[in-house]
């Protein structure tokens, strides 16, 4: 074989070797997405037994740091107590001898205008919500209509629970809630105040009864 035909034959197995190390976005497939464990994506399927069904989150679209878990969590706080996190985007519920179940949130403007210590006042199931007067007027064809509030459903951005935040005897307009956009999880939001995954505050919900405190960072 001829010292060109060597060339040639190395130039293609180059070539080909090129095919197999390509990158993902060179081959158009997108970034490598993180994933979750079977039990993990259990905790996110479909609730089909609350009184309105709540969907189910694709695994693949859970992100593994904002998924509910267990955690060590240092603290002087009694176990019961709900610490939000805004600015870290997450929630944790303290539980005994020094661990807390920690929660994922997106975080909206409301949810950094208050900080301090206040209780649970009030919960809700499939609660009642009505925009703001500021978000509608930023937003008047998205928010005008509901101007007299929505009723709970699918379609409400409370989603199925809902806990109302009061201090000294009064509502501080601070609420923990559901949403029907999973996928702001973990980032900061235009609107509303602290927002978890449908599965994690019907979960947080059973955890926390009236009158529970929150200290909010």
């Amino acid at each position: 074989m001829s010292i060109r035909s060597l060339f040639a034959l190395a130039a293609i197995a180059v070539t080909l070797g090129g095919c197999v190390t390509r990158s993902d976005a060179e081959l158009n497939l997108g970034p490598a997405r993180s994933t979750v464990g079977p039990a993990v994506a259990a905790r996110y399927a479909a609730i089909d037994n609350d009184k309105y069904p709540i969907a189910g989150i694709d695994p693949d679209e859970l992100q593994p740091a904002y998924v509910r878990q267990l955690v060590d969590y240092k603290t002087d706080e009694p176990p019961g107590t709900v610490v939000v996190d805004p600015h870290g985007r997450f929630l944790y519920l303290v539980m005994e001898r020094g661990k807390a179940l920690r929660y994922g949130v997106g975080v909206g403007k409301a949810g950094l205008e208050f900080s301090g210590t206040a209780h649970v006042g009030r919960k809700a199931v499939w609660p009642h919500w009505t925009p703001t007067k500021s978000m509608i007027a930023r937003e008047p064809q998205r928010y005008g209509k509901w101007a007299k509030g929505m009723d709970g459903g699918g379609a409400n951005p409370l989603g199925p629970r809902a806990l109302y935040l009061f201090k000294d005897g009064k509502d501080t307009l601070y609420r923990i809630h559901g949403t029907t956009e999973p996928e702001t999880i973990g980032k900061a939001v235009s609107s509303g105040c602290i927002r978890m995954l449908n599965q994690d505050i019907v979960d947080l919900y059973s955890r926390v009864p009236t009158g529970a405190k929150v200290v909010v960072r």
